[in-house]
């Protein structure tokens, strides 16, 4: 691709860019650009949110440039304050390390592997020191710092900010610094801490990083940002029929940010798939198949994705119960919240009685709604908890 091209594709589904002439210029000196998004290990899994920023890195690696994938090992252990409400918790160092080895594992499910650097920020921020921290302290001012939206809320409200805290923008800035990046990339609440990169590395002699800026997907609920927190994730180690109801889920508006965000069809197929869908030529429960399909086969193989389409349409649209389901073998007279629990399809008992009474839990095709009082006799009994959790009950000898 030639720079123009190259900067189209870079530019697909952005939140902001800084700048567009900076960038173009550095892509039509030919040269491999050095392109950085850090990754704090705060858990264990990735969700299709952190794969908007994968997605991103992918398109540059196609451009031919690096790409360097940086666990936030050090940085991990202070915690990232954006858009927090609140001083973070920060994690012990074997928390980090271990959540740290399960992404490596997760990102090539999009990355490119022979085409990706893995970095560790612990290797250039240990070796930092005392007296280098200090030095690197000594580059920002409290008034700046205080610039950014939710420390200056606290401030304002009286709640607590930790000094550690003003660290944390410092060094995620200085892994810029240390790996001479082009561009860094990250959501559009980062924008602070990727513009103290580009103002640090000119302190330390280096041309200013571009900084490009992504929308935060928006999660199941269509209202907050995608977050394990907030059970409105998809996450991409998860079952693919899971991540395929999961998807199925969301409304038609926020599909369309899914398929620009997430989608590797080209921005011209998914303005025909829109165009389509608004004059009625396509429906948008098909196109969101499509969607879930692409998704699921990326994380799951080749064949999954239509796999869990088969499966989904089976029991969703002919109302028939899944081939492969759970067997729970259990005694006589045992209540249905217990086997519920057990088989966890419910994370507590009160859970599971709010499911049921809402409707959602049925033997058989029966709606049962006090399951505390219930007992199960049957040789066998298929149970269904909420849409998407099946098992085949056995009574037990």
């Amino acid at each position: 691709m030639n720079p123009q091209e190259q900067l189209e594709l870079i530019e697909r589904g952005i939140d902001e860019l800084i700048s567009r002439e900076e960038l173009l210029e550095r892509l039509k000196t030919g040269e491999p650009l050095t392109i950085k998004a850090g990754f704090d290990p705060t858990a264990p899994d990735l969700h299709l949110g952190h794969t908007v920023l994968l997605q991103k890195m992918r398109q540059f690696q196609q451009c031919g440039h690096k790409v360097v994938f940086l666990i936030g090992d050090f940085t991990g252990m202070v915690g990232d304050p954006s858009g927090k409400s609140d001083t973070r918790k920060a994690l012990t160092r074997e928390e980090v390390l271990e959540n740290a080895e399960t992404y490596k594992q997760q990102v090539f499910k999009v990355l490119d592997p022979d085409e990706t650097i893995i970095g560790f920020n612990s290797e250039w921020l240990i070796a930092l020191g005392s007296v280098g921290m200090l030095e690197l302290s000594a580059k920002y001012t409290v008034a700046r710092m205080l610039e950014r939206d939710d420390f200056e809320r606290r401030y304002r409200e009286n709640r607590p900010i930790s000094i550690h805290e003003f660290m944390y923008p410092l060094l995620q800035g200085y892994d810029s610094v240390a790996l001479k990046c082009d561009v860094e990339l990250g959501g559009s609440d980062q924008k602070f801490n990727l513009l103290v990169g580009r103002e640090l590395q000119r302190s330390y002699g280096l041309r200013g990083q571009n900084v490009l800026t992504m929308p935060l997907l928006v999660g199941l609920d269509g209202i907050h940002k995608m977050s394990k927190s907030l059970n409105n994730y998809v996450g991409i180690n998860e079952p693919a029929g899971d991540m395929f109801g999961k998807l199925m889920s969301i409304n038609d508006g926020l599909m369309w940010n899914y398929y620009t965000l997430l989608s590797d069809k080209s921005v011209a197929e998914i303005a025909k798939l829109k165009a389509d869908v608004v004059s009625g030529v396509a429906h948008p429960m098909a196109a969101k198949k499509e969607l879930a399909v692409e998704l699921v086969s990326r994380y799951h193989g080749a064949g999954a994705g239509q796999t869990a389409r088969d499966e989904f349409e089976r029991v969703f649209s002919k109302r028939e119960n899944p081939e492969d389901m759970q067997v729970y073998d259990y005694k006589a007279d045992t209540a249905l919240i217990d086997i519920i629990t057990a088989l966890n399809f419910a994370p507590s008992r009160n859970e599971a009685r709010r499911i049921a009474e809402q409707g959602g839990v049925s033997l058989d095709g029966e709606r049962i709604t006090d399951i505390l009082t219930y007992k199960v006799n049957k040789p066998d009994a298929v149970l269904k908890v909420g849409k998407r959790k099946f098992a085949k009950l056995k009574l037990m000898n």
